[in-house]
């Protein structure tokens, strides 16, 4: 397994693992950017029915939901554990007991959200699942930005790569959601993810491999969805993407002008048209709901998306 030639304390020591690179010990308990140290914190273990139809069946995937993020979006809609700390520590044998009880429930995949600072720990995770009989496929569910060198990590223990694909530009990446370089690093990283996976497969109608990518349409055209789109054709065509018209102006968002409204139904369905022109055979659209509130979770309660 790729993870032989570093164990998850070597890589903790001068954290490298996202493109940050902070380089600070987080196993001394030094901190960077995403607050993690290091022990997973997860913020709730729940099977999630609202995802990709291909990804939860008629059961659900069974999801696990990190504190902590490499980013710092002013609309995330997980804004409540994403930059906060306090969810239940979590060992890679115990997590791992966790994916096994979604399976017993009858998950048909499960999955890690937000993990990208918690990489090595989570290829542990996978790593002790699949010894104690985990055959379900696994999702890593990131907001790509992430780095090739830490992916190349993940191959051949993630079966489904479930990325965001944010933004075109340099400047809505530092304004709205403080990442510089995103733009250029997530392309590079769905790449990687794409030359380990390859298109979407399924298998009785659920996913059993492969990369879909998720684009959160945002009003005004602040993520430039065309080239981002234009991008992915690049790609491949056959590459799944699922578009998604569910933003709205939550946590910081109604304090930046251009974000403090919903989409526009014809903003979204702009989006999709241009993915069809673009010749992407592979898209999962959304109504445009004028009240997506069934999309929020709320972390304080048990049942985070009801």
């Amino acid at each position: 397994m790729p993870l032989m030639k570093h164990t998850a304390t070597d890589l903790l020591r001068h954290c490298t693992l996202c493109p940050r690179s902070c380089g600070v010990d987080r196993v001394s308990g030094e901190t960077g950017y995403c607050g993690a140290g290091s022990v997973m914190e997860v913020a709730s273990l729940v099977i999630h029915r609202g995802e990709e139809p291909f990804l939860a069946g008629r059961t659900g995937v069974g999801n696990v939901f990190f504190n902590h993020c490499s980013m710092s979006c002013v609309y995330c809609q997980n804004y409540q554990i994403s930059r906060h700390g306090g969810g239940t520590e979590h060992s890679p044998d115990s997590l791992a007991q966790e994916l096994l009880i979604f399976q017993e429930q009858g998950c048909p995949t499960v999955g890690f959200v937000s993990p990208g600072h918690y990489l090595p720990l989570v290829a542990e995770t996978i790593i002790a699942a699949r010894g104690k009989g985990l055959t379900v496929p696994v999702i890593w569910n990131s907001n790509g930005f992430e780095t090739v060198e830490a992916l190349e990590l993940l191959e051949g223990l993630v079966d489904i790569y479930l990325p965001d694909l944010k933004y075109w530009s340099e400047e809505s990446s530092v304004v709205y959601s403080d990442t510089p370089g995103y733009a250029e690093t997530a392309r590079a990283s769905i790449r990687e993810m794409f030359r380990q996976t390859g298109v979407l497969r399924t298998e009785n109608g659920t996913a059993t491999g492969g990369l879909c990518i998720r684009h959160l349409v945002l009003p005004n055209d602040l993520a430039d969805t065309e080239e981002i789109l234009r991008f992915i054709a690049s790609v491949s065509t056959e590459i799944s993407v699922s578009l998604m018209s569910q933003y709205n102006p939550v946590h910081r968002a109604r304090e930046f002008a251009l974000l403090s409204r919903k989409l526009r139904p014809s903003e979204y369905w702009k989006a999709v048209e241009t993915a069809e022109i673009l010749g992407i055979s592979n898209i999962l659209t959304q109504e445009p709901d004028s009240s997506p509130g069934h999309y929020l979770p709320d972390f304080r309660k048990r049942d985070v998306f009801n």
